[in-house]
């Protein structure tokens, strides 16, 4: 199931690119740091001024969130799915849909594209998590 390690790559790519938007951030001028103790290598006088949040690094975190709280469910349900040895055509389908809305959605969160772009992405990848899970139930109980 190569769709779940694109996921689940992808999900350690945002946790990469949340700590370098971090790192990125308390290394510039603008001497943003998340915890106290990050502060140490600067100046002990101005600590409490140097801990704060950076818009763009909380974009990125919020967006690793959203990707966690997604892609590890269609991980579970894709694995239930491809149990019932669907078509291949459409377990692909279900897979590259799924693979895609995510790309787009982190794309669009990221990015900070207009809504309503990050919301049908979002939708597109649960309608196809809500797709997959149905066929489960459906061949679990017989329906």
């Amino acid at each position: 199931m190569p769709y779940n390690s694109i996921q689940c790559s992808f999900i350690h790519k945002d946790r990469q690119c949340e700590g370098a938007c971090d790192l990125t951030r308390s290394l510039t001028s603008l001497q943003v740091f998340a915890n106290l103790e990050d502060t140490k290598f600067v100046s002990s006088a101005e600590d409490k001024k140097l801990v704060r949040t950076d818009p763009d690094v909380e974009r990125v975190r919020r967006c690793h969130q959203n990707d966690l709280e997604n892609v590890i469910p269609f991980v579970v349900v894709g694995l239930l799915y491809a149990l019932t040895e669907p078509e291949l055509s459409t377990a692909l389908l279900h897979f590259r849909l799924f693979a895609g809305s995510r790309i787009f959605h982190t794309i669009a969160y990221v990015g900070a594209l207009p809504q309503p772009s990050r919301g049908l992405s979002w939708i597109v990848g649960m309608l196809v998590t809500f797709s997959m899970a149905y066929r489960v139930l459906s061949t679990v109980l017989l329906l």
